[in-house]
């Protein structure tokens, strides 16, 4: 069974947001269930600080020994800051998805883009 936690928000994608602490920060990377899908992680190629993206564009890739996969921005906005870890140590993402294997921390431009994301309990429904 997939951890999903309560206080986060998950797109279809199977990306999640995390608040980061300050007001319209996020931390974004995927969900422990992605994780499991896509197995042993590998590499992972993450953009520049600085870098801007609307809602839904291609922020970056993740390469698992069976796939290749595109990661999708959640949420319009500005990154603040790259998870230099998984550089060296990408299998992080397949045991602390939530914690130490986030991916980018962003800035939101558009906090109401938030609404179309789903909670715990409809990410938990789309995964079963």
């Amino acid at each position: 069974m997939s951890d999903i936690p309560q206080d986060l928000l998950y797109t279809e994608d199977h990306e999640y947001l995390k608040p980061a602490g300050e007001p319209g920060v996020v931390y974004i990377g995927i969900t422990d269930y992605a994780q499991g899908e896509l197995g042993d992680i590998v590499f992972v190629e993450l953009p520049k600080v600085g870098a801007k993206f609307k809602k839904h564009d291609v922020f970056g890739t993740i390469e698992a020994v069976k796939a290749v996969s595109e990661l999708y921005a959640p949420v319009s906005g500005e990154v603040l800051e790259i998870n230099s870890r998984l550089d060296a140590e990408p299998a992080v993402v397949n045991t602390t998805p939530y914690d130490d294997g986030w991916m980018i921390k962003l800035r939101m431009t558009d906090e109401s883009e938030r609404a179309g994301l789903l909670d715990a309990a409809g990410y938990k429904a789309k995964v079963g």
